[in-house]
């Protein structure tokens, strides 16, 4: 979740309905000028004990941010405790319960954004070994309740962590427990991000299957594959979900912002502090009536933020978020966004990407979405096929995106290289997540503490 830093008196007010659609329109990019900007978190615990640190101990969370400070990275600070860094490889911050997170730079090929990846991995585990931490890549922590777990110093988080239960039951759960890998990506025009919408939400359900990697709650199978995924099903409905409008005529901007004025706020930031308005309406907001801040209208960057409250498979700001994958190692940290630039960026590709989910109705996506992340790539899909099946011809597709973007590393290899997880993936037809049952009820026995071999 982005970060706020200060506000600014130079900030200006919203007075019409009209600016709301701005930094969407701002968005717009002529393909010369898209990018790729890759997000992907990590769970963090301590050598010695598998627990994980709290933010204010000894090598806990505050000293791993201090310590990549030796990399170049610069320290963003609330409340005078450091709770992000910035940097020429974008930011790093904090989830919820420590959960640490690379928001990668916008980048031109995917060379460069597995670089960015490899780089950020070897200084956070430079730093980890001198402190006895070491990084697992899931989808959830495999084996800690809630309440085993530490909360970050955020003022954002307080109020979400008080407001997620009046609205579903596993909140908390994704607050606290899960991890993911996302990619940004760009649009020229509102027809283009309209279509890519469209192919993203509809596909997210494969996203979700290929990369299923949360299987274990407690220490125990919880029947899933992306226990992750499942629970975005009650966190909190006003703000997630398959968005069946996407999908309607006339779907743009103006509608975007539409739902997004129907998404209830979480906060407003003044002066360096969060103000808790969960619940309140942006609507009211623009009307000079919030409670919390009587006869005030809110300014650009609280639109801005407000876009970053809701969460559904795909979100819109000033680009598009593809939000279906659990957490994984590298090489699958540098598959997602070449699985998606294969079929967005790349006009055939995209077409032939819609051609393969056009004819689906609401009601089909929305079961391919509830199997997903209990039966990933074995899902049924319209036509009597599987996931299994979607992804293989998703897959091809991804590949001839890649080809002809002809982005070429010094050796001379396109982009096509970092699809082979996914390739092998459908071709055996086992997900990550089953793997690691399959270690669970075989070599390890039972010991859930095996899975920490799974580390970076």
């Amino acid at each position: 979740m982005s970060t706020r830093e200060a506000s600014s008196a130079d900030d200006p007010v919203i007075e019409s309905i009209d600016q709301l659609i701005l930094p969407m329109i701002g968005g717009e990019k002529p393909p010369a000028d898209w990018r790729i900007g890759t997000e992907h978190e990590k769970l963090v615990y301590k050598h010695s004990d598998k627990r994980a640190p709290s933010y204010d101990e000894p090598c806990g969370i505050r000293d791993l941010l201090k310590g990549l400070e030796q990399f170049g990275w610069s320290p963003v600070e609330e409340g005078g405790k450091v709770i992000a860094l910035k940097g020429a490889d974008g930011a790093v911050s904090l989830e919820p319960a420590g959960q640490l997170e690379l928001s990668g730079a916008p980048l031109e090929n995917l060379h460069q954004t597995c670089a960015e990846t490899g780089r950020h991995l070897a200084q956070v585990k430079e730093v980890g070994e001198r402190c006895g931490v070491g990084y697992l890549g899931l989808g959830m922590w495999p084996d800690k309740t809630r309440a085993e777990l530490p909360i970050m110093p955020k003022g954002r988080y307080d109020i979400m962590l008080r407001h997620m239960p009046r609205v579903g039951s596993m909140g908390l759960d994704m607050m606290l427990r899960t991890c993911t890998i996302q990619v940004n990506l760009d649009y020229q025009s509102e027809a283009d991000m309209v279509k890519k919408f469209r192919v993203g939400l509809a596909l997210q359900p494969l996203a979700t299957a290929l990369f299923a990697n949360s299987p274990f709650t407690e220490g125990k199978p919880n029947g899933f594959l992306s226990y992750r995924s499942h629970i975005w099903s009650d966190t909190d409905p006003a703000r997630t979900g398959m968005l069946p409008f996407v999908f309607e005529d006339g779907f743009g901007y103006e509608r975007w912002a539409q739902y997004m004025l129907d998404v209830p706020m979480y906060f407003v930031f003044r002066d360096g502090r969060y103000i808790d308005a969960a619940g309140l309406s942006f609507r009211d907001f623009l009307d000079g009536k919030l409670s919390v801040l009587p006869g005030e209208r809110p300014t650009q960057s609280d639109w801005w933020d407000h876009l970053s409250t809701a969460f559904p498979e795909v979100r819109l700001k000033s680009f598009l978020e593809m939000r279906g994958a659990d957490g994984g190692p590298w090489s699958r940290i540098c598959a997602l966004p070449a699985f998606w630039v294969g079929l967005l960026y790349d006009q055939t590709a995209l077409d032939a990407a819609w051609d393969l989910v056009k004819h689906w109705t609401m009601e089909e996506r929305e079961a391919l979405r509830t199997a997903a992340p209990k039966l990933a790539l074995d899902s049924p899909v319209p036509g009597g096929h599987t996931l299994r099946d979607i992804g293989r011809e998703a897959l091809k597709i991804a590949h001839g995106g890649l080809a002809s973007r002809a982005r070429l590393n010094a050796a001379g290899d396109n982009e096509t290289g970092y699809l082979d997880t996914l390739d092998e993936i459908v071709a055996s037809g086992k997900v990550p997540a089953q793997r690691l049952l399959d270690a669970y009820f075989g070599e390890w026995n039972g010991d859930i503490s095996r899975v920490y071999e799974q580390s970076f």
